[in-house]
């Protein structure tokens, strides 16, 4: 249990790292914009959103990070509570290439950053998919 635990701080820790110095190289990113959808400056300071859940998917590592909004509403106990999740609460999910750590190799830590997903409730803007 002791090396589980130790392989999961290590792990949180590399993710952790990864996006904060991700966030100092990459400032010219907000001006991304999807068509007729989310722009990267609608998520301005994701990188430093609590951690909701890290997971393997396929051969890409992933965090999922939430805003206060998002993670006020879990804690309320959305979405079991039978309330909807607020406007203006939003989520981000990394992807990167993983990478074995360095100085710990049994450690399977984040790479390069393969993409990131944002998801937002806005239940005027998204009408049509209900929010």
């Amino acid at each position: 249990m002791k090396r589980k635990r130790m392989l999961a701080i290590a792990i949180i820790t590399g993710v952790l790292s990864f996006v904060a110095g991700r966030a100092i190289s990459a400032q010219d990113k907000y001006t991304l914009k999807v068509p007729n959808g989310l722009a990267f400056s609608e998520f301005r300071g994701y990188e430093a959103w609590q951690v909701v859940s890290i997971s393997q998917d396929g051969p890409l590592m992933a965090a999922i990070l939430a805003n206060p909004a998002m993670i006020k509403a879990y804690l309320d106990g959305a979405p079991g509570n039978g309330k909807p999740f607020p406007d203006g609460a939003r989520m981000a999910k990394i992807h990167w290439n993983p990478k074995k750590m360095e100085k710990f190799p049994a450690a399977t830590v984040p790479g390069t950053q393969h993409d990131v997903d944002f998801m937002v409730k806005d239940s005027k803007r998204f009408a049509d998919s209900g929010g």
